[in-house]
């Protein structure tokens, strides 16, 4: 299901439409919904980086939910890379909805430094995801 198909929707604070993409900006994650046929890695995402660093800045903690509902691949190889572009980043999660999106998320699980990512709802996402955000806030130091 799309995030604009849901409940959610009404939520959305700022939506940006990409090559790579759309992203659509809650309070403190942004859930990206990659176009079919994608190829994402750290040479052609700098738009979605840029975007994320203009919503969150550079060191408010933020969460990022990949929504796939189309078919994509991503450059698992590159995580530390985009882990590097998003030092902020405190959540991660990837929404799945067909055994190929499942397996592929998996996949990315694999590379990731957190715990599993796979969620079969939006709900169960920004769920988990929103807790990482705000666990990882209170342990600020500033």
């Amino acid at each position: 299901m799309k995030i604009m198909e849901s409940d959610f929707s009404k939520h959305i604070i700022k939506s940006v439409q990409k090559d790579l993409g759309n992203i659509y900006f809650f309070n403190r994650i942004a859930v990206v919904e990659f176009n079919e046929g994608v190829h994402v890695d750290i040479n052609n995402s700098e738009e979605i980086f840029d975007e994320l660093h203009t919503f969150f800045g550079t060191s408010e903690p933020f969460g990022v939910i990949a929504n796939r509902t189309n078919s994509y691949s991503v450059k698992v190889l590159d995580a530390e890379l985009f882990r590097k572009k998003a030092r902020n980043l405190c959540g991660y999660g990837v929404v799945s909805y067909n055994l190929a999106g499942k397996m592929n998320a998996e996949t990315e699980n694999m590379f990731c430094l957190s715990d599993d990512i796979c969620f079969n709802s939006i709900p169960d996402a920004l769920n988990s995801v929103y807790h990482k955000v705000k666990n990882c806030s209170s342990f600020s130091l500033n």
